[in-house]
C-alpha cells in the first residue's frame, strides 16, 4: 500500500486537470507515463498504474471539498458488493479499489446485453445507501458498471448532497419500458453520438420539467 501511495503523491504533483465548462467532465491535460487514464467524471479523473492493477487513483480537478465528503460516504457505506472501497485519501486524491467491467452506457454502445439482475443489484445498493442516511444522487449509465455479472455503482461523490435526483428512477424506467422490449433481444450497437444526444436531451428535459414545476407554484 505504501508504494501506491507514493506513486499517487507523485502523480498528484505532476498531473494537470482542467474543465472547459461546469457542465462537462474534467479532463487531464497530461497523463505521466506509465499511468493510464480510465475515465473522467464531473469532478475528477481516474487513473491506474501497471504495478498496482488492483487500485485506482481518483484525482479531483474541481470542488476538492467534495473529496472529503466522498471519503465520508465510503466510510458510511462500509463493505458492500454494490460499491468500491476507499483505502486512502490525501489532498486532491483518493485511492480506491479498482472495479473492472463495463458501464451500462458502454454496454448499450457495444450491444452487450444488460440482464435484469444488474438493475436489481443497483436497487439494493441504492437502498443500502439510503439506510446509511445517504442520498444516492447521480446514479446513471456512466456511473453503473457490470463486473462479474453484478451491478456496481462506481461513483458516490454526490451521495452526501441532500437533494432529489431522478436519474436512477428514470434510467430504471427506460430499461423496463424501452430497453427490455427492444435492444435486450437484439445485439444492436448504438453509436456514441446517439447516446450523447440522448444524454443531452434528457438533461434539458429534466430542466424543463423542474422549470414548469417551479412555475406552477
Amino acid at each position: 500500500m505504501e508504494h501506491i501511495i507514493r506513486l499517487a503523491r507523485q502523480l498528484n504533483k505532476e498531473i494537470l486537470i482542467e474543465s472547459r465548462s461546469p457542465f462537462d467532465p474534467v479532463c487531464p491535460v497530461n497523463t505521466p507515463y506509465p499511468w493510464q487514464m480510465l475515465g473522467c467524471g464531473n469532478y475528477a479523473a481516474v487513473f491506474s498504474h501497471p504495478d498496482h492493477p488492483e487500485y485506482v487513483v481518483k484525482i479531483y480537478g474541481r470542488d476538492e471539498h467534495g473529496l472529503l465528503e466522498e471519503k465520508k460516504v465510503y466510510d458510511r457505506l462500509g463493505k458492500h458488493p454494490g460499491f468500491s472501497v476507499c483505502y486512502h485519501s490525501e489532498q486532491r486524491f483518493l485511492i480506491l479499489k479498482r472495479i473492472e467491467g463495463m458501464t451500462l452506457y458502454d454496454c448499450v454502445h457495444k450491444g452487450v446485453k444488460i440482464n435484469e439482475s444488474v438493475i436489481y443489484d443497483i436497487d439494493e445498493a441504492v437502498g443500502h445507501a439510503r439506510d446509511k442516511g445517504l442520498f444516492p444522487n447521480d446514479v446513471h449509465g456512466k456511473n453503473v458498471m457490470i463486473s462479474n455479472n453484478r451491478g456496481i455503482i462506481v461513483d458516490v461523490s454526490d451521495f452526501s448532497r441532500y437533494e432529489t435526483c431522478r436519474k436512477w428512477k428514470d434510467l430504471r424506467k427506460a430499461y423496463f419500458t424501452i430497453y427490455k422490449k427492444t435492444l435486450y433481444h437484439f445485439s444492436i450497437k448504438i453509436p456514441y453520438f446517439v447516446l450523447n444526444g440522448v444524454r443531452i436531451g434528457y438533461r434539458y428535459y429534466r430542466k424543463l420539467k423542474i422549470s414548469k414545476k417551479q412555475g406552477s407554484k
